[in-house]
């Protein structure tokens, strides 16, 4: 409600590695990433990263179990399956929703779709999150088959109470990356190498990415996922979100 103002000095010096860390620690716990470092000796024991390891390249490593999976009908198709997916590390959840019996020798139509409370299940304007949800299963439905990966990375990785936070800095007139970066996160917080790990496990090694994002095209490839097409899902504008999607595409890229 009264953000900090300037003028603001930075000092630059010194190793920044535990910094870092800190800061990383307080995100994965979708704290705001402020963090007070003191120096003190190391106490017995301690636990040290391995030489040129990261936090973010540990917790990539963290293995998803399959722990429960049923036939669950849907509106858009009523032959559908959901499977959970759950971390070693103790992290968040995952979903996939398995439409029909997918092929897993070719392309699957797939889409990455991240939690979002707000719209997924209350239907706010401010976003497209719930019409491309939609949109995504009932073209599964109509295809025949396809697979949906719900992530939990509501509010593009910050979590709902920071995602609250930089709504409310939006309705002092930031956009959506500035209110992000104010808060002390990037752009999009994201990881989807998590989307890639689970497309592996559910046996697929090549999708029909239904996305306006490239940078989930790119990670998607990156980290041994084919994408040999990518398929728009763009869904009608409101007064209340054509600010938004147009700082999606003019900031973030998205092809809109």
């Amino acid at each position: 409600m009264t953000p900090m103002k300037g003028p603001l000095t930075t000092l630059r010096d010194g190793d920044a590695t535990a910094h870092r860390a800190a800061l990383a620690l307080a995100k994965s716990a979708q704290l705001l990433p402020a963090m007070l470092l003191v120096a003190a000796p190391a106490p017995p024991g301690l636990t040290v990263l391995p030489p040129g390891a990261t936090l973010a390249q540990l917790a990539a490593e963290s293995a998803m179990a399959p722990v429960a999976a049923a036939r669950l009908p849907l509106l858009s198709a009523e032959r559908s399956r959901l499977h959970i997916f759950r971390p070693d590390d103790g992290g968040e959840e995952h979903y996939a929703i398995e439409i029909g019996d997918p092929a897993r020798d070719a392309p699957v139509l797939a889409r990455l779709h991240s939690a979002c409370f707000t719209g997924d299940v209350l239907g706010s304007l401010k976003c497209d999150c719930g019409p491309q949800l939609n949109a995504a299963l009932a073209a599964m439905g109509q295809a025949g088959a396809g697979v949906l990966l719900y992530l939990n990375q509501e509010g593009r990785g910050i979590g709902l109470a920071n995602k609250m936070r930089a709504y409310d800095l939006q309705n002092q007139g930031f956009d959506t990356v500035e209110a992000n970066h104010r808060l002390g996160f990037e752009d999009d917080e994201r990881d989807f190498r998590i989307g890639a790990a689970l497309l592996r496990r559910l046996g697929f090694d090549a999708v029909r990415l239904m996305t306006n994002n490239p940078r989930k095209v790119a990670m998607m490839q990156a980290h041994g996922i084919a994408v040999p097409e990518r398929v728009p899902l763009v869904v009608p504008r409101n007064r209340h979100n054509t600010g938004y999607l147009d700082v999606k595409a003019e900031k973030s890229g998205h092809l809109l």
